[in-house]
């Protein structure tokens, strides 16, 4: 039977790109896959939660715009899914149009993440032009039929897939543009020289102090921390952080013991390492 994977559609987007890499991968392990596209990242980690599919591949940080909140915010949601694996894939952006020139283009439209990644290219080339977000970079392309002083910001793959001229590539502000992307499934974690978890604490004077002085004594590196609201109240947060370590070494294990005594709640979300996967041209 074939693993199901979730991944924020349509085709041609560069989660799309990411689950197509981890199917690859798959195949190479003698497993066959089926892509299972989601009209948003949440929609596509609750399918794996819910065990509609077998696996969700969703972004998880770009080395230009920081953490995708999204998939943080709903990995503390649908805190039975696991973390897998990882992979990173370059991220080259295009302006798609039917335009013959830039020149024409008064309205963009893409993902924010991508808006945010070419904010340079478009305050130099199109400083005048409305920046309009979408669900994905490919659902940004049908704009484009209706109207040609109308540009999208999508993938050299979208632009072959629906047939859309590209007037300039790539636009990305930083040529090393890449994401990373994690592959989540209900299945426990197989373990891995990194460990990604997130805790609340309690609302005293050096709630945080604790935990992170558990890791240092741990001799624990912490290679990511970030906070996210809690949606509760304001100035009330969540930690998420990233070790550098496998949770199943019994030193990481009794800091993970400790760090259950001195936050309010603690999840866990698994070990893993990054996938060493080549990326072809034509996924970028």
């Amino acid at each position: 039977m074939a693993v199901s994977i979730a991944h924020l559609g349509p085709a041609g987007t560069n989660a799309e790109a990411a689950a197509l890499l981890y199917a690859n991968w798959l195949e190479k392990q003698n497993e066959q896959a089926i892509l299972c596209p989601y009209p948003s990242i949440m929609q596509s980690l609750k399918a794996a939660a819910l065990g509609q599919v077998d696996i969700a591949v969703v972004p998880v940080e770009n080395s230009v715009e920081g953490s995708v909140t999204t998939t943080l915010d709903a990995l503390w949601q649908f805190d039975n899914l696991r973390i897998q694996s990882a992979l990173i894939l370059p991220i080259s952006h295009a302006l798609l149009s039917r335009a013959a020139t830039i020149e024409p283009i008064q309205t963009i439209y893409s993902h924010p993440q991508a808006l945010a990644q070419c904010q340079g290219w478009l305050e130099t080339h199109l400083p005048n032009a409305q920046l309009i977000p979408t669900n994905s970079t490919t659902e940004a392309l049908q704009h484009l039929d209706d109207d040609p002083t109308i540009g999208a910001i999508s993938s050299q793959r979208a632009a072959s897939l629906y047939e859309v001229p590209i007037l300039a590539s790539p636009i990305n502000d930083h040529p090393d543009n890449c994401t990373c992307f994690w592959v989540l499934s209900l299945q426990p974690s197989s373990g891995g020289d990194r460990t990604s978890l997130a805790f609340s604490v309690h609302d005293i004077p050096g709630a945080l102090v604790k935990p992170l002085q558990v890791l240092a004594e741990s001799n624990i590196n912490l290679s990511r921390i970030e906070s996210r609201p809690t949606k509760k109240s304001l100035g009330d947060y969540l930690f998420f952080i990233d070790l550098e370590a496998d949770s199943m070494e019994p030193s990481v294990q009794a800091a993970l013991a400790e760090l259950t005594r001195c936050t309010e709640t603690l999840k866990v979300f698994g070990s893993y390492c990054i996938l060493p996967i080549p990326v072809p041209d034509t996924f970028t």
